[in-house]
């Protein structure tokens, strides 16, 4: 059991089902439109393309590196759970693969550090990241992507 668990989890619906199914495997992938006039990514998850309207898509596969596009360290924490992590951070990163796509969460030291586990003053705009995979909640029931800088 990890610190996250006491963390917040995503609410998965049937369009994001996928993308948690393939970060349990240790896998980041993004939605993409299947039909062969687009193939635009597209994140977070949904039933259509917002390029050409189309309902069919896949999953690509991701490198899992990325960078820094964007960084806040909240305060104050409102929730228990996270002020007792206080101070930490929230991330934007903006996918290597894919820069139109950023993902939120949390930069740290390890899969399961806690959020805390990295100095805010190490972070910087354009540092480059990578993906980690850390199971989170009752029983391991979500993987949660993070982020860990890369030296």
């Amino acid at each position: 059991m990890s610190d996250a668990d006491s963390l917040l989890l995503p609410v998965i619906d049937e369009d994001g089902a996928p993308f948690w199914e393939y970060a349990a495997r240790g896998e980041l992938r993004v939605q993409a439109c299947a039909s062969p006039a687009c193939g635009e990514l597209r994140f977070p998850p949904r039933p259509c393309c917002p390029h050409c309207g189309s309902f069919d898509s896949d999953w690509r596969l991701m490198s899992g590196r990325g960078r820094l596009w964007s960084y806040v360290v909240p305060h104050p924490p409102l929730l228990p759970a996270y002020a007792e992590q206080a101070p930490y951070n929230a991330v934007l990163v903006e996918l290597a693969d894919a820069p139109r796509i950023r993902m939120a969460g949390n930069v740290v030291a390890s899969p399961d550090a806690p959020l805390n586990s990295v100095d805010p003053a190490r972070l910087r705009i354009g540092a480059p990241v990578r993906a980690a995979f850390c199971p989170a909640g009752p029983g391991d029931q979500v993987t949660l992507v993070r982020w860990l800088l890369e030296r």
